[in-house]
């Protein structure tokens, strides 16, 4: 029986219909075990046999493809490839896939989420209230700031009409802007440097240097407006972990929300600050959007697999 390997820590969990749709097509399936990312021996161990995987954040790098040799596709349950050598694969004739639509509303709305915790300082309230302690937060107003949004594909563009519907003046940047879109939305494009001086909140939304370098450094952040927030949601190291705390530490932003990091589960010093709410990487963590991605991996991935 052709095998796949399923290897996100949280497969299934939502919802029995991936793996039905696997088993109705005749595949078996090799779940991952250990209920967290996989590393690469485990991931040759798990899929030696496999034909195809659907695929999580696990490293698929030249080494673990050379180590799987009846592999013919790898199916992502996400947008983001970072984690797979695309040009390996390419040239062992190995199939990739992704499902660029799944996650859009998921973390646009988490984006939202994390702007009003911040602003509001709702964690705060909450977690005082549970060690028994009647602390009012003082908040600010999401009325009248300016959005920054860097990034402007399909999460982006989700992302700025959200808070435009809520009479924010939005602003975007993007290499390879939608002219038409942002003059439909009345959204004014500028250059990133631009962006920062003017945005009030500033949300994050690029895949990040090939280099893994921050897009977002000491430089950037200087350019901020002072009492300024920023949100990454997109990718870790797209803001420089160690500058951000500086300038959270010192009150110059006026806070943050993280929910990428460059190192995973995070456990930095950025968790000292009250002034910062983290996320654990739950961009895609609502059951309604988490089911329909791990669907559309399988569907790709089947179809991709009759055309061999």
């Amino acid at each position: 029986m052709n095998k796949i390997l399923t290897s996100p820590s949280s497969f299934g969990q939502v919802g029995n219909e991936p793996f039905e749709i696997l088993s109705t097509n005749g595949y078996e399936i090799i779940n991952n075990p250990y209920g967290r990312k996989l590393t690469e021996e485990e991931v040759i161990e798990l899929a030696k046999d496999c034909i195809g995987i659907v695929a999580g954040v696990e490293s698929l790098s030249a080494k673990v493809m050379d180590a799987l040799p009846q592999l013919k596709c790898i199916s992502r349950v996400g947008v983001g490839m970072d984690s797979v050598d695309l040009e390996y694969a390419k040239k062992k004739g190995i199939a990739v896939v992704n499902t660029p639509d799944g996650p859009t509303r998921s973390v646009a709305e988490l984006t939202l989420a994390l702007t009003f915790a911040i602003l509001r300082r709702v964690p705060q309230a909450d977690c005082a209230l549970k060690l028994k302690k009647w602390e009012k937060q003082n908040g600010n107003l999401l009325h009248k700031k300016t959005i920054g949004v860097i990034g402007l594909g399909r999460i982006g563009k989700m992302v700025a009409e959200m808070f435009r519907s809520l009479g924010n003046p939005v602003i975007g940047y993007d290499l390879y802007p939608d002219k038409l879109w942002a003059e439909k939305q009345n959204i004014q494009l500028m250059e990133l440097n631009e962006l920062l001086t003017h945005a009030n909140i500033i949300t994050i939304h690029i895949p990040g240097n090939k280099d893994k370098s921050a897009v977002i450094g000491n430089k950037e952040l200087s350019l901020i407006k002072k009492g300024s927030f920023i949100i990454n949601i997109a990718r870790g190291g797209v803001v420089d972990e160690a500058a951000l705390y500086d300038a959270l530490k010192s009150n110059y932003l006026a806070g943050a929300g993280i929910d990428v990091f460059t190192a995973e589960p995070y456990n930095g010093e950025l968790c000292e600050l009250d002034n910062v709410v983290l996320t654990p990487h739950i961009g895609s963590y609502a059951e309604e959007g988490k089911l329909q991605m791990e669907i559309d991996a399988v569907k790709n991935l089947i179809e991709v697999l009759k055309m061999n």
